[in-house]
């Protein structure tokens, strides 16, 4: 399990990895060819994946990321040190604040 600041990436087995997610729609690379994986409003900052690899975004509002990378990757930010990942697929999780009444992401 990897964490940086209010970003937790999980691996999963390929096994685990729905079937929809090999014709789903992949994310965008943002204008610097990061796969970006949360954008702090605030600061213009960004969590992404620098590497060869493909995001699927789930459904919901709260829905997790998948993430694949084929020949592995590093995640960037600039206030927090690149974290390495070996090969394989991941799911992302944005962490969630509870107001009363309702759960919002948390942002940067």
């Amino acid at each position: 399990m990897y964490r940086q600041g209010d970003v937790l990436i999980v691996p999963v087995t390929k096994d685990a990895v729905p079937p929809h997610v090999a014709v789903a729609p992949k994310e965008r690379r943002d204008a610097r060819g990061r796969l970006v994986l949360a954008l702090g409003e605030v600061t213009g900052h960004a969590h992404a994946v620098v590497g060869p690899g493909d995001l699927v975004r789930e459904s919901g509002p709260f829905g997790p990321l998948l993430l694949h990378l084929p020949q592995g990757g590093r995640v960037v930010h600039e206030e927090h040190a690149a974290i390495a990942l070996p090969k394989g697929w991941y799911r992302v999780i944005r962490q969630r604040e509870y107001v009363p009444g309702s759960v919002r992401i948390v942002a940067d």
